[in-house]
């Protein structure tokens, strides 16, 4: 009986060589490390050494974070990955109206340098890669880094980490937008202009389709809009006039992890495929690096259940197989509490372990690409791109990325996908363990970790200590400068630093540049 993968493209029960008719391996595979990059976009992978073992990480205030950085860091971790409260995300100060009940809930509240000073104390900022999980405040995150970083006596061109820095795919399928598309594509360029000259090392964009994937599209829904943003931010920066091979080499991309391994190996391949293509043929790229997809890796959440949450530290590690499989960068393995609450310290170290079992204890570092060759894996490769590259069609028929999020399609092709798998889970034909099959009489009590809601109240009284303490007439000089840059054309990130090093508050600069580009609403809410 032939099955159906997650993106409703068909699991024959057996593969043999006439799955592969017409294919043509030197074109398809290639060598690992050169192009077409479907084995992975560096010749050894890792068998010099494995992916970088990051943490996603961070909640209440920089104090209680810092605590767990370090505890990260004495375990092994030398990738971090920062997690903001939703004030943070969405641009607003803990004292805000709007931040009410949200301050330190689902990260970490940062308001001002003093709190990233609190975040990263005692952290060796060259020694460590910092990714900070931040979209339309992008550039304000990153300038507090470097900020504290020149503090700590680190030049900049030392600094390595991303920013996700993706706002395009908020208004697809996360909603942690701010300014309208086309400032915050502006605003992303001129990220890319800043760090090219003074943070060389830093990756500048995370273009994610996890997130996409957590809100219900199938892994060729995930690759397609994926890379159609990644197409419209190298667009954006072409038509800013900058060479695509100056900044291509720093784009990086975030995709999810599930537990059905084969599929998602076949997505890693079809979108490393897709991408090298579009970036050699379309924009003409002639570094090889430009034409890498280089990408993060995140378990995915979205399967992680509450009920018997100890079954979720099983998911995690099929998970993060596949995604070594796949051939990621980095990764981060979900706390198997997560569908409960924030996770604890002993369930952040049994994520952390989950990766180092598979890279110390299992042979699949010991070669490049176990599945080259498949039949199975290579067919499915091959019906993952068609799929994907299918959407991406549609998407420019409709203008581009931007002009087909205006016009709801990504949104509307997810929520389908969505529907459709709430349809398989509720009638049973898609079994979720301890769900809706092998259930418990009565659950194992379990405590979770919570955050203190007096966090709240102490960051407001930050705030206030901030306000009273700084320079007020620099800081408005520094906003002034600001608001003139976003008026015209001059890159922003300059004055912005400038008004972040004066003390401004992240609230105080997301609404001087609110005064100038407006806010972004979504048709459907007009």
């Amino acid at each position: 009986m032939t099955r159906e993968s997650e993106s409703g493209l068909p699991i024959e029960p057996v593969y043999g060589p006439d799955a592969l008719t017409g294919w043509d391996a030197s074109e398809k595979l290639g060598e690992p490390g050169s192009y077409p990059f479907t084995r992975g976009v560096y010749p050894t992978m890792y068998t010099g050494r494995p992916w970088t073992m990051r943490q996603y990480a961070g909640f209440g205030t920089a104090t209680e974070s810092n605590a767990r950085y370090r505890d990260l860091i004495a375990h092994g971790t030398m990738g971090l990955s920062v997690a903001f409260d939703l004030p943070t995300q969405m641009g607003h100060d803990s004292d805000a109206p709007i931040a009410h009940g949200e301050v330190g809930k689902v990260g970490v509240a940062i308001d001002s340098i003093d709190d990233m000073r609190v975040l990263f104390g005692g952290i060796p900022l060259d020694k460590v890669s910092t990714s900070m999980t931040i979209n339309a405040p992008a550039a304000l995150l990153l300038l507090l880094y470097q900020l504290v970083a020149e503090e700590q006596g680190v030049s900049a061109d030392r600094l390595t980490g991303t920013i996700q820095n993706d706002v395009l795919k908020e208004y697809i399928a996360r909603g942690t937008y701010i300014f309208p598309p086309k400032p915050s594509l502006r605003l992303i360029a001129d990220i890319f202009k800043y760090c090219r000259a003074e943070i060389p090392k830093w990756n500048t964009i995370s273009i994610s389709g996890y997130h996409m994937a957590e809100a219900g599209a199938s892994p060729a829904q995930e690759i397609a809009f994926t890379l159609a943003d990644g197409i419209e931010y190298v667009r954006t920066a072409v038509a800013a006039g900058m060479d695509v091979d100056d900044f291509a080499p720093r784009l990086s991309f975030f995709f999810v992890a599930r537990t059905t391994i084969l599929e998602e190996v076949a997505k890693f391949r079809a979108a490393r495929r897709i991408w090298a293509r579009v970036m050699r043929d379309e924009f003409g790229a002639r570094n090889p690096k430009s034409l890498m997809l280089r990408f993060h890796t995140q378990t995915a959440g979205v399967q992680l259940t509450a009920q018997q949450p100890e079954v979720n530290l099983v998911r995690v590690a099929v998970q993060g197989l596949a995604a070594v499989l796949g051939g990621t960068q980095s990764l981060h393995t979900n706390s198997f509490d997560e569908a409960i609450a924030l996770p604890t310290d002993k369930s952040a170290r049994l994520a952390l372990r989950t990766q180092q079992v598979l890279a110390y204890e299992t042979d699949v570092t010991a070669t490049v690409d176990p599945f080259a060759g498949s039949y199975a894996i290579e067919r499915m490769t091959d019906d993952v791109e068609s799929a994907a590259v299918e959407l991406m069609r549609k998407v420019e028929d409709l203008g581009g990325a931007v002009s087909a999020i205006e016009h709801g399609f990504q949104k509307n092709e997810i929520e389908r996908s969505a529907y459709r798998i709430a349809q398989e889970t509720d009638s049973g034909e898609r079994v979720v363990v301890g769900v809706n099959r092998f259930q418990l009489d009565e659950e194992e009590p379990y405590e979770p970790l919570r955050v203190d809601p007096a966090i709240e109240a102490r960051q407001a009284e930050r705030l206030a200590g901030l306000r009273a303490g700084r320079d007020q007439q620099a800081v408005d000089a520094a906003l002034a400068a600001l608001k003139k840059a976003a008026e015209g054309e001059d890159n922003v990130l300059y004055p912005m630093k400038d008004a972040l090093r004066a003390r401004a508050t992240v609230g105080e600069v997301c609404n001087a540049l609110r005064e100038v580009w407006g806010t972004y609403v979504p048709s459907d809410a007009l």
